[in-house]
């Protein structure tokens, strides 16, 4: 079964078996619902168990959860550094075509004019707008943001993703 990173558990919240996430999911409010299911991954990306949420809230950057059956702190410590995972058949389908899973982009070939100039290695939500990480053989990772005049065409199928870098981009 294919599974899909929706967080990580960066640390406890408090003595009653709370946890905080820090989420790569924009799906946070549907991934963490009362009654979702989570797989829970270690360190080594093994699966270790699956976890029903009990509770979930914000609190500034992380999303905190409890879930059924853990009540203490000392329950949860070990889980530090875990991944929260959900099923591939949990994953909603997207709106439009030009929405998509990070999943599905972290990996694909990035091109300029015809010419590949490296691969997406993360994605960052500082603010308006989502910016790729391009990591770059022999130069520093490139940031472009993710907008109509810099991210001109992706195609998931063919792991390809079209761009005009703009001057000041790249320094």
């Amino acid at each position: 079964m294919d599974y899909y990173k929706v967080g990580k558990i960066v640390n406890t919240q408090g003595l009653q078996g709370e946890v905080r996430v820090i989420s790569v999911t924009d799906f946070a409010d549907e991934r963490y619902q009362k009654n979702a299911e989570l797989a829970l991954f270690d360190k080594a990306d093994k699966f270790v168990r699956t976890l029903k949420v009990k509770t979930h809230r914000k609190q500034k950057n992380f999303d905190i959860l409890k879930f059924d059956g853990i009540y203490s702190i000392n329950e949860v410590e070990k889980f530090r550094d875990f991944s929260l995972k959900i099923a591939a058949e949990n994953r909603a389908e997207l709106d439009s075509d030009d929405e998509f899973y990070y999943d599905d982009i972290i990996g694909i070939d990035v091109f300029e004019n015809d010419q590949k100039i490296g691969t997406v290695s993360e994605i960052l939500q500082p603010g308006a707008n989502d910016v790729w990480v391009i990591k770059r053989k022999g130069k520093k990772d490139l940031l472009l943001p993710f907008i109509d005049d810099v991210i001109l065409s992706v195609n998931v199928a063919s792991n390809r993703v079209e761009v005009d870098v703009l001057e000041g981009l790249d320094d």
